[in-house]
């Protein structure tokens, strides 16, 4: 039966889809909950629903949208955005989530302005990777290139201001600027995720993970690259689900996300009680 869903072309595209948005996501994610910056990552997610319909509301595609306005708002927020228990982040959060609710109305009246505007919302808001064709995976893939490319120049530096942000100061580095500019690329990893599951769950592909990552290791390296095998486990095994169920694939991408962190917390706490 698995051999006759690999014969479908869409499925082939989705499952490479799927491969892309996994990679970006699961590092991209694992920093974000490293630094305690999970609610920053969740707001992206509602400004790219902001972008995505006000670009279907000039007749756009919903990509260009969807990616170019939370990269700018993810400029704002790293400008904005405090390290965990350093002054004056409880403002800055307060900021975030007032940005947060203002895409989402704004997001919410681009649609009902919007033609077709009942599908594209259902699309935005829960994913439709079944419904990617093989330009949007080409231009998908290529986006993920970039933003891969600019972690991997800029990852030493940022994982210096993630862990040791004070220390960072001190020598001279430009905090605010590194993690701006990673919140820049979390925006597109935002977007891209949302190609998946949708805007409203992008923070379980993007968080689960990663959290369960978090759980099970501590050293980075080794927890980005098991929050990228975690992400790319559950958006396969809830395509494979869907297909044999026919439920939405949305559902089985978040309800696998959420039973792999359950179960890595009971295995970190096991591993911490010896």
């Amino acid at each position: 039966m698995l051999s006759q869903m690999l014969q479908f072309g869409f499925m082939q595209d989705a499952l490479l889809a799927a491969l892309a948005v996994s990679v970006l996501a699961g590092v991209v994610g694992y920093l974000l909950v490293l630094r305690a910056a999970s609610f920053a990552g969740h707001a992206l997610s509602h400004i790219a629903f902001a972008g995505a319909s006000a670009a279907l509301l000039a007749g756009w595609p919903p990509l260009p949208g969807m990616i170019g306005l939370p990269v700018l708002a993810g400029a704002a927020i790293g400008a904005i955005e405090r390290p965990a228990g350093r002054r004056g982040g409880a403002a800055a959060d307060v900021a975030i989530g007032l940005l947060l609710a203002a895409s989402l109305a704004v997001g919410l009246l681009c649609l009902h302005f919007a033609t077709g505007s009942v599908s594209a919302a259902t699309s935005l808001l829960f994913g439709n990777i079944l419904g990617i064709d093989r330009a949007t995976l080409w231009v998908l893939c290529a986006v993920v290139v970039a933003a891969l490319a600019g972690l991997a120049w800029m990852h030493r530096t940022l994982l210096f201001v993630i862990l040791q942000p004070d220390l960072a100061e001190a020598q001279g580095v430009r905090v605010r600027l590194v993690w701006a500019g990673f919140m820049m690329l979390a925006g597109v990893a935002v977007a891209a995720s949302a190609q998946i599951v949708g805007v409203l769950l992008t923070f379980a592909l993007m968080v689960a993970p990663p959290a369960a990552a978090q759980r099970l290791t501590r050293h980075p390296r080794t927890g980005a690259a098991v929050s990228v095998a975690l992400a790319l486990a559950q958006c396969w095994a809830g395509l494979v689900a869907s297909y044999l169920t026919d439920w939405p694939v949305s559902v089985w991408i978040v309800g696998f996300g959420v039973a792999a962190f359950v179960l890595a917390w009971a295995v970190g706490a096991r591993l911490d009680r010896r």
